[in-house]
């Protein structure tokens, strides 16, 4: 969805005999990568901005800094284009067709050496007859487009909502998928009709989704700006009793990209939103210019810790689970399991702007929400954001006190410890 451009009102039509399923055994954990639009949004004008119109040159060079810079190694695979690649018109055939002064080898070409790197190649496409910014969409060119996806090694295809027939939008999502599964090449399958069907007061069929996606955006676009991930996140938090069950391995639920590193967010406010982004266990996909983030946010986006959290086998989205004078805790259980009991990771996320740092005192079992089961004896507690601070424990009966800076986040991972052996198995190991 593109915020700011004309879309079509959508309704919902419930499926009827039509064969759902996905079967491409994608996405079992959260996708990550790089994607263009939240930063390079639809600037065509290359002897203007050679550096930042959407072209060949741009991807190759996004694909070379996923390598030098290490975002690769650290499980950053995707190159996504976004909206903005196409010609006005499609060729003789009804194929699509790149924009030829921009990608003057064609997307083949481009996904090549997108692989040639060992990262994948992402694409964009729209449900309905024009893409968000003009350009030709897909409506009556399902299968041929799926092919010609499938021609050019395409591992990811993001399709928006934009210009759909607001009673045949689920449907044709539904045919498309079967008719990327058919191609034979696995290609993640991101879906945006919830957003459309949200912004109409319309609530998704979620079972209908996850049989269909692999991942779908719930809301609007995200921008530059530490507003724009708070009214994301207060969406994501509003409504997590009904989207939460429907995310996990395979299928989930997508606030948009991170803005990190780009203009609108101070360090702290990078902090945020990456800290709530893992614990509801999003999509990572960046969308900056990677030759000029900074040291300390590069550090931020690599650190191996929260990645892991992210990745977590388990695929759980957590919650927030409550507000003390505006410092919201968000919750997300995750590997290693100790016994019965699972790891938790819990960000503490600062809605205040009042100049100081805030600190909370909480409750272990009361306020975290946290185990009381009689052989935990407490928690080891991991501080996510600096990896080099000794773990430190925390008693089951006691409280754990953290102070958080004006819009800024501490982000800990709590592992359950052991009072007693087990097994031949000792607290030390944990």
């Amino acid at each position: 969805m593109k915020c700011g451009l004309i879309i079509a009102t959508v309704g919902f039509l419930a499926i009827t005999n039509v064969t759902l399923g996905l079967d491409n055994g994608l996405a079992r954990k959260p996708p990550m990568g790089w994607m263009s639009w939240e930063r390079f949004r639809c600037i065509t004008d290359c002897d203007k901005y050679p550096d930042e119109c959407i072209s060949e040159q741009l991807f190759k060079r996004m694909a070379d800094l996923m390598v030098s810079e290490g975002y690769r190694d650290a499980g950053y695979d995707y190159v996504n284009i976004d909206d903005c690649w196409l010609s006005m018109n499609r060729d003789d055939n009804g194929k699509l067709v790149a924009d030829p002064t921009r990608f003057p080898n064609g997307m083949k070409h481009l996904a090549d050496y997108i692989h040639s790197k060992g990262l994948k190649f992402g694409m964009y496409q729209d449900i309905g007859t024009k893409t968000c910014a003009g350009y030709p969409g897909m409506k009556d060119y399902f299968e041929i487009d799926a092919q010609t996806f499938a021609e050019w090694d395409v591992d990811f295809i993001k399709i928006d909502g934009c210009y759909a027939d607001e009673i045949q939008m689920v449907n044709d999502y539904v045919l498309f998928g079967e008719l990327m599964n058919k191609t034979g090449r696995p290609m993640l399958y991101s879906c945006s009709w919830p957003v459309y069907q949200e912004y109409n007061g319309i609530i998704p069929n979620y079972e209908i989704l996850k049989k269909t996606c692999n991942m779908w955006r719930n809301w609007g676009d995200i921008e530059d700006s530490h507003s724009s991930v708070e009214t994301i996140t207060r969406y994501f938090s509003d409504n997590q009793e009904r989207i939460q069950p429907h995310s996990g391995p395979g299928h989930w639920n997508d606030p948009d990209t991170l803005v990190l590193g780009n203009y609108g967010l101070s360090y702290e406010q990078s902090k945020s939103q990456l800290a709530v982004w893992t614990v509801l266990a999003a999509p990572l996909l960046l969308s900056n210019d990677l030759a000029t983030v900074t040291p300390e946010i590069r550090g931020l986006l690599l650190n191996k810790e929260i990645i892991a959290v992210n990745q977590d086998a388990l695929g759980i989205q957590g919650l927030l689970v409550k507000t003390i004078n505006k410092i919201e805790i968000w919750k997300r259980p995750i590997l290693p399991r100790v016994k019965d009991e699972l790891t938790q990771a819990i960000a503490f996320v600062s809605r205040r702007a009042d100049g100081a740092p805030y600190a909370v005192r909480v409750k272990l079992i009361d306020d975290l929400g946290l185990s009381n089961k009689t052989y935990i004896n407490g928690y080891k507690v991991i501080d996510l954001f600096d990896v080099t601070r000794k773990p430190f424990f925390v008693r089951m009966d006691g409280h754990f006190e953290t102070r958080i800076n004006p819009t800024g986040a501490n982000f800990y991972k709590f592992v359950p410890k052991l009072n007693i052996i087990l097994r031949g198995v000792t607290d030390t190991d944990y």
